[in-house]
């Protein structure tokens, strides 16, 4: 399958409906840029792409950057997730986050090969975390948020998501978009969240002792008391420290 083949697939598969829902979430972005295919098609035509691409071909795709749509980004991400060496993988990924710019295609990713060597894969979020670019840093609080909160957590994880709060506003103005920087907030809450859920003890003392700003530290009570991993009795003492 060529690029262009790829593009045609996607066109093929366009639900205008879909795509006017999903313009509404993404308001950072040119509908025009949005074709309008269901994640789940996505996956599917990204799998047979890595699949049915030559080498050749793959590499093309992966390199010829910027993409036009929306859904070629995501399924850029998609077959990036799926190689399995831990050197492709993480240069393909490098190679493309300068390129987000939407939270749809930031989230959701797992490049599972990154857990082969995880000393350097967390020496690579570290860095992310601390870019210019918002998504990059939105990418990294992932990584941390869908690798290292259950066996491979440490408190130093918290850390450092808690410090990219601190800086968010700094004098350099590090994040100057106010839509950008809502997209940052958003994900750090959203791991403190999170962490709340799956690591209580260390998370609890962030919230309690009010360490992060007043906006993350309301939307990280608020999206802990809506998960059903969160006791009715720890949502009760978070509602107290709103």
């Amino acid at each position: 399958m060529t690029h262009a083949e790829l593009v045609k697939r996607l066109l093929a598969e366009q639900d205008l409906k879909y795509r006017d829902f999903h313009a509404s979430l993404l308001p950072n972005i040119d509908k025009k840029t949005i074709i309008g295919v269901r994640v789940p098609t996505m996956r599917k035509i990204a799998k047979e792409f890595a699949a049915g691409a030559t080498p050749a071909e793959l590499g093309k795709f992966l390199d010829k950057l910027p993409h036009k749509y929306f859904e070629e980004n995501q399924v850029h991400l998609f077959a990036v997730e799926r190689i399995k060496d831990f050197d492709e993988c993480l240069r393909r990924i490098e190679q493309f986050l300068p390129y987000i710019d939407n939270w749809a295609v930031c989230d959701g990713k797992s490049p599972k090969a990154l857990l082969k060597d995880e000393a350097r894969f967390l020496e690579r979020i570290q860095a992310w975390l601390k870019s210019k670019h918002p998504y990059t840093v939105r990418f990294g609080v992932n990584m941390l948020m869908n690798f290292f909160l259950d066996e491979r957590f440490s408190k130093e994880h918290l850390k450092l998501v808690a410090a990219i709060d601190e800086n968010l506003f700094d004098d350099v103005g590090r994040v100057e978009c106010p839509t950008d920087r809502y997209y940052v907030q958003m994900v750090i809450a959203w791991y403190m969240a999170t962490a709340l859920a799956k690591q209580w003890d260390a998370t609890f003392p962030y919230i309690k002792g009010r360490k992060l700003s007043p906006w993350i530290h309301a939307k990280s009570i608020q999206k802990a008391c809506e998960s059903y991993r969160i006791t009715d009795e720890q949502k009760k003492t978070l509602r107290g420290l709103k």
